[in-house]
């Protein structure tokens, strides 16, 4: 068996790794294996990335040959047991089972109950549709930061190769396998900044400017909008843009910006118990009986849910559960719902940062659909 180091000092982190762990307690890792399924595949090299001395360094633990597969994870636990975090991309639906399925196999009392796990795959999955990513490959998340590898290999490719290596011994197949895994490594740290686009929507926005926009759309209809500044919770390494429901959402490094459409007019606010208030025709308006009492007869009727409301004129915009009450509606039965921007509202910064946040989550649910 091998055991091979390495200093990253190339390994310059884009993002706040104290966000989830401090980098002294966290021990990044990734697998080799010949197969998807243990029973009937081997596991062949261990990788692990941790942050010792000022920077980060990688640990390779590789098997030879396939006896030596035990030993493997032996080496591994007893160089894991003081870190307290396990990083991984994906590691909770293959790296992590695979290995308690080899540590049964062999006969071994070694456990991950003692780590707390982080998935990097897990923590960005909700938000694929968001970022416009085409898969989760960790490749494909290289590339969507910018990302360059050296290593052209999948883990799928070099299947073949570790199976020739233990044949021959190469040193160009070795020099393959283990590339592979360390540019997997390495690659961990370096996509760490995706998270800061998951950051959007777990973390506290502080929207620090809002106005009101009026412009003439295509179509020539005056139209008005709302426009939040905020900052990023942390620095967004690509740009970002997306348009979901009338919303629109820009973000580059530590500035985002989303766009509201903001309706100026008359809306209806509907009363929840529409059997103790009277409708009266005349004047397009519910009244509580205890004052359309003393209206005529001939001028009221008892209401009906749809026409149990009272009108109001201002500026609104728009909400997909109820954040901010009472709200208002163009019907009884239209699905859009709206709040009043009243002039206390206007300059409550706190209500549009939660504002924020809500936007941003009705455009990724509406993505994710």
């Amino acid at each position: 068996m091998q055991i091979i180091k390495n200093k990253l000092e190339d390994v310059i982190l884009s993002y706040n790794i104290e966000k989830i762990c401090k980098p002294e307690d966290c021990l990044f890792i990734d697998i080799e294996t010949t197969g998807f399924t243990a029973k009937s595949s081997k596991l062949y090299l261990i990788g692990c990335a941790y942050y010792s001395d000022g920077c980060f360094n990688s640990i390779q633990f590789f098997a030879d040959d396939y006896a030596e597969e035990k030993n493997l994870i032996e080496e591994f636990f007893s160089f894991a047991q003081s870190f307290k975090f396990l990083i991984h991309y994906n590691g909770n639906n293959f790296d992590i089972p695979y290995l308690n399925a080899k540590i049964m196999e062999h006969g071994l009392d070694y456990s991950f109950s003692g780590f707390e796990g982080i998935d990097i795959y897990k923590r960005i999955y909700p938000y694929k549709a968001f970022l416009k990513l085409e898969n989760l490959k960790q490749k494909t998340i290289e590339t969507f930061l910018k990302i360059d590898r050296e290593d052209k290999y999948s883990g799928g490719d070099l299947i073949g190769e570790y199976h020739a290596y233990v044949l021959n011994k190469e040193k160009e197949k070795l020099d393959n396998l283990l590339l592979h895994n360390f540019e997997d490594i390495k690659g961990m740290l370096r996509i760490l900044p995706i998270l800061a686009y998951t950051d959007l929507f777990t973390n506290k926005l502080t929207v620090t400017k809002v106005s009101a926009n009026y412009y003439t759309d295509i179509n020539m209809k005056e139209k008005a909008e709302l426009i939040m500044t905020f900052d990023t919770p942390s620095a967004l390494m690509v740009p970002l843009s997306n348009m979901s429901d009338g919303c629109f959402f820009s973000g580059d490094a530590n500035q985002a910006m989303l766009r509201v459409p903001l309706f100026e007019g008359e809306l209806k606010y509907f009363y929840a118990n529409y059997k103790e208030y009277y409708y009266l025709p005349d004047e397009d308006v519910a009244l509580h009986k205890s004052v359309a009492s003393f209206v005529d007869k001939s001028h009221r009727e008892p209401c009906k849910a749809s026409n149990c409301y009272t009108k109001h004129t201002g500026k609104f915009l728009p909400q997909w559960d109820a954040l901010v009450t009472p709200f208002f509606k163009a019907e009884y039965n239209s699905a859009d719902i709206f709040f009043e921007l009243t002039k206390e509202r206007q300059t409550d910064r706190e209500l549009f940062s939660v504002y924020a946040s809500h936007i941003l989550t009705h455009m990724n649910n509406i993505k994710n659909k």
